[in-house]
């Protein structure tokens, strides 16, 4: 299998993996779009030449959409293997061909967003582990910071302080999320008309720059769906999914 790396010169013709195979879908779009502006900032976006989710997509960890203090490291933002590319190797592939740009670098390490449990939308512990990673960092309900060092005294990488405990002031449902992930694209909206048709008010928070996704009150940002300040899900639900959660309160 080849790898292709995504570039502005190339980035309108390649497909970005994330089962979605039109090219005009407004998810599409927005991720592109997003990717666009953060090349700039050292995005990287490597994937197997084929139709298919495979790859790996980091950036420095000064410039990340998270709330993570990493200083020297580079964080991994989405790395996903799944359907018939898994079982190949291609994920070792991946992370190998991360930590070689990180050494080329002189980078401390690579800093990724896990759990305890695999959990979706999250990298999986169980291989990150198996890979060298380290808990870092905790924050609740259940988030890991994993580290994988690559020298000597490095800084010990750990989350902003206001995330440790997600929580916002805001009443109700408020939703925080990012085009970093493409499914916020179509997602979004869609629940916003299930809260609609039901009456159930929904305040929708777009982070758009790096600066206030790093400021954001939970870890993951791309989506975090709160109720009366507490954190429910980081899970980008489908509007079958959230009118399930609505049932469940009586709304």
């Amino acid at each position: 299998m080849d790898f292709i790396t995504v570039t502005p010169e190339n980035l309108e013709q390649e497909h970005i993996c994330c089962a979605i195979s039109n090219n005009k879908d407004c998810q599409v779009a927005s991720k592109k779009a997003w990717m666009a502006e953060c090349f700039a900032d050292g995005l990287v976006f490597r994937k197997a030449d084929a139709r298919g989710k495979c790859f790996i997509e980091y950036l420095p960890a000064e410039r990340a959409w998270a709330p993570i203090e990493a200083p020297g490291y580079l964080h991994i933002d989405c790395f996903w293997v799944s359907g018939q590319l898994k079982g190949h190797g291609y994920a070792d592939e991946l992370l190998d061909s991360c930590i070689e740009d990180a050494r080329a670098q002189g980078k401390a390490g690579l800093t990724v967003l896990s759990s305890a449990k695999k959990q979706p939308f999250l990298s999986d512990p169980a291989y990150l582990r198996k890979r060298g990673f380290r808990t870092a960092d905790t924050a609740a309900p259940g988030y890991e910071l994993l580290h994988l060092p690559l020298g000597d005294a490095a800084e010990l990488p750990r989350f902003k302080s206001h995330v440790k405990e997600p929580r916002t002031d805001d009443a109700g449902f408020a939703l925080y999320y990012s085009p970093q992930c493409p499914f916020t694209a179509k997602c979004v909206p869609l629940v916003a008309d299930v809260a609609a048709a039901r009456g159930v008010p929904l305040k929708r928070i777009l982070l758009e720059t790096a600066e206030q996704a790093q400021n954001a009150p939970a870890p993951f940002t791309a989506y975090s769906l709160f109720h009366d300040g507490v954190l429910l899900t980081h899970e980008i639900l489908s509007p079958k999914k959230f009118e399930k959660l609505l049932d469940e309160r009586g709304l």
